[in-house]
């Protein structure tokens, strides 16, 4: 099984970069996970909040194949603790599917056409984060549900 989140913007932050790749090759352990980065819109300022996302969606829609379990990070998706998302994540792994995809949308939120494909939406957490900081949390959360399911001493409760 292949996991991927796919991400709307380059990150700024070499800081915040070096932080997700220690993650992202921490879950490499596991599983085959991939960042992909969607480039970010040009001429964006001339554009309006609807024509952004509807853009961006198109983008994103583009790297999507039917048969990828589509997972939304939404600040309206579903609240798990870590324990309980590494169960998620194990049934997923348990269901078939060959790719799971996560998707960071871009400052606006998602358009109406991801929430129509998505399969689910997820929540990181009731606060706000930047797009860049969402990368890193995701990815050690992916990594902490891992160590989850493998009894690794790294998340205690």
């Amino acid at each position: 099984m292949k996991f991927t989140l796919l991400a709307v913007g380059k990150t700024d932050s070499k800081e915040i970069e070096q932080l997700t790749e220690i993650y992202t090759k921490r879950v490499a352990r596991y599983v085959k996970f991939e960042i992909k980065i969607i480039p970010d819109l040009k001429k964006r300022a001339k554009l309006s909040f609807e024509q952004q996302k509807k853009q961006e969606a198109d983008l994103i829609l583009t790297q999507l194949n039917t048969s990828d379990f589509v997972v939304l990070l939404d600040e309206n998706g579903k609240h798990y603790s870590s324990v309980d998302f590494s169960k998620f994540l194990q049934q997923r792994m348990n269901s078939g599917i060959k790719n799971l995809v996560f998707i960071i949308g871009g400052p606006y939120g998602f358009d109406q056409a991801l929430y129509s494909r998505a399969n689910s939406k997820l929540s990181l957490s009731k606060m706000t984060f930047s797009h860049q900081m969402v990368r890193l949390f995701f990815a050690e959360q992916l990594y902490r549900g891992f160590s989850i399911l493998n009894n690794e001493p790294y998340h205690h409760q």
